[in-house]
């Protein structure tokens, strides 16, 4: 599926959207440049689950944990690993078996541990506001 945003706004509107049909052990797999979309979609992701806590990027602390909504999520933010062992390292793997849901934001730094079963969601950048998302859905599962 893609969709076109041309705000800030549409591009929130997706995130909660996308957290109405989540269920634990989902992971949300976010691809895409500096600026592209990804803390604005995650924001209102974590909004849809109940979550009232601030969300930020967590670039230094790599993930960060949320358990006050209705199912946990994890929030990660790989940009500052340098790949797979890294992600390993640090007990990323056991988030992605965990009772929550993880939404990984540069998910292309850790390719070959995502598996099949992923909600792969890419963010292009096409200027100012304009930003295309395309949102590959994990065979068996349907959007809201």
């Amino acid at each position: 599926m893609i969709f076109e945003s041309d705000s800030p706004e549409k591009t929130s509107e997706l995130g909660f959207r996308l957290s109405q049909s989540a269920k634990i052990g989902d992971v949300y797999a976010l691809f895409g440049d500096l600026g592209a979309g990804k803390t604005i979609f995650s924001k209102a992701f974590a909004a849809g689950l109940g979550i009232e806590s601030e969300i930020t990027s967590p670039t230094f602390t790599i993930i960060n944990e949320y358990t006050e909504g209705k199912i946990p999520l994890y929030h990660m933010d790989l940009y500052r690993i340098s790949g797979e062992d890294d992600f390993t390292e640090i007990g990323g793997e056991e988030y992605l078996q965990s009772n929550g849901i993880c939404l990984i934001e540069w998910s292309e730094k850790i390719p070959s541990l995502l598996g099949e079963d992923v909600f792969r969601i890419m963010f292009e950048n096409l200027g100012a506001d304009q930003r295309r998302i395309t949102v590959e859905v994990p065979s068996g599962r349907c959007l809201q």
